[in-house]
């Protein structure tokens, strides 16, 4: 197992780095050029994570059998996917991980929809085999609490359905901007769609396509292991290439208000990019809570936050973090408990209630096959000597990230 030491002998924080393409962004956009790939040539500042290059890999290849590894986004997408390719035989399977993570709630709506799909193991969980062949489409109910992407999925080839798609959304929608970027992404492109409370309405016929050449936003997701690295430090300057649009269509974008209500970050926007600023250590409060229900995957970050501030926090809003990498929240209970937080978690929420006075160093810190696991705890570095175990798991979405890191005067040396 490949493990690395992190540390800084400073507190304070400066330096540049540039942050690729949004992820999320990237494989909707994938999706889309597959369908029309006489419409959209190319897309710029695709992201260059590993999960963006799986799903890119699957869709050039053209071959029946298909293996996503850990990408959850491309198993789910890509499976929506190969249900619209027209006499067409698909067998998609993933790592160990991927055939415990749950798909049955995307196969049964399909299925509604007229695809033909089987389980060749254990029912509602990868490998699965796909028959591609014309969708009606129609109407029918899928539950929106376990994951958005099941929703998403749906949504990008419901124009290609024979009738259209209407989705009803039972019970509370979580992460909720990630299905507002897809539904913005295919207005984008001229696809008719009309949302109304829990109901979305995608018509089968579409406008003149227009678009020739995409562009990604980079990405909210990575930039808040540096909005941490600044709450923790007593003095940042840190600032983010290629970010060029305040409105983000990203719900991670989130970031600006809580770091800066609660930790005195400071976020400016310059024509290219923006920086972070921190010139002096603010008034924390003593307990603080979070709703993350629209931008679950800043939990872990959020949560490191706290801890190197020493600030209680509960985090609500959470029930997909178990049925991630890895059950984010049983993960995070451990690895905390590490760096002296005290947690209890429950099914759907994580609260740290007091911290340990002393911690032995070096720390180490396992990752469970999770790239946010890595990434949320590297902020720590800040004040204490970590070893974090099977480091390149960065890779699914920020390769570069411990490289950038050192860009920033962070001391990173490969055991």
């Amino acid at each position: 197992m490949k493990s690395i030491e992190l540390k800084k002998n400073s507190s304070v924080i400066n330096g540049a780095v540039r942050i690729g393409g949004s992820k999320s962004e990237s494989n909707r956009l994938l999706i889309f050029r597959a369908i029309f790939p006489y419409h959209i040539y190319s897309i710029g500042n695709l992201s260059d994570s590993e999960d963006t290059h799986i799903l890119n890999s699957v869709i050039l290849n053209n071959n029946w059998l298909i293996d996503v590894d850990h990408a959850g986004t491309a198993m789910r997408f890509f499976t929506a996917y190969c249900t619209i390719q027209n006499s067409k035989m698909f067998f998609l399977k993933g790592s160990k991980r991927m055939h415990n993570r749950p798909i049955g709630i995307l196969i049964e709506a399909l299925t509604k929809l007229g695809a033909h799909i089987e389980y060749i193991k254990e029912n509602k969980y990868p490998p699965i085999k796909v028959y591609g062949q014309r969708i009606k489409g129609g109407s029918i109910l899928i539950l929106s609490d376990i994951s958005s992407q099941f929703v998403s999925a749906l949504l990008l080839i419901s124009f290609s359905t024979e009738n259209g798609l209407e989705l009803n959304l039972s019970k509370k929608i979580t992460s909720e901007p990630y299905i507002s970027m897809t539904v913005a992404m295919l207005r984008k492109i001229g696809i008719y769609v009309y949302w109304k409370y829990n109901k979305i309405s995608v018509l089968h016929e579409y406008k003149k396509i227009s678009i020739r050449n995409c562009f990604t936003e980079s990405d909210w997701s990575s930039a808040s292991y540096y909005y941490s690295l600044a709450a923790i430090s007593e003095q940042a300057n840190i600032y983010l290439s290629k970010y060029n649009n305040k409105k983000s269509i990203q719900g991670d974008r989130a970031l600006i208000d809580i770091y800066y209500h609660n930790f005195g970050v400071l976020t400016i926007f310059y024509k290219n990019g923006f920086s972070l600023k921190k010139n002096t250590l603010p008034k924390v409060s003593d307990n603080l809570e979070f709703n993350l229900n629209k931008c679950p995957d800043i939990a872990q970050t959020l949560a490191i936050t706290c801890t190197g501030l020493k600030t209680k926090c509960l985090l609500i809003g959470l029930e997909t973090l178990k049925v991630k990498e890895t059950d984010r929240l049983k993960s995070m209970r451990i690895e905390l408990e590490k760096v002296g937080a005290c947690v209890k978690h429950s099914e759907n929420s994580l609260e740290i209630i007091h911290f340990k006075e002393y911690i032995q160093e070096p720390i180490f810190i396992d990752t469970y096959q999770d790239h946010r696991m890595a990434m949320a705890f590297s902020s720590l570095g800040l004040h204490k000597q970590l070893i974090i175990h099977n480091h390149d798991v960065v890779k699914k979405s920020y390769p570069p990230f411990w490289k950038d890191l050192k860009k920033l005067g962070l001391s990173i040396r490969e055991l």
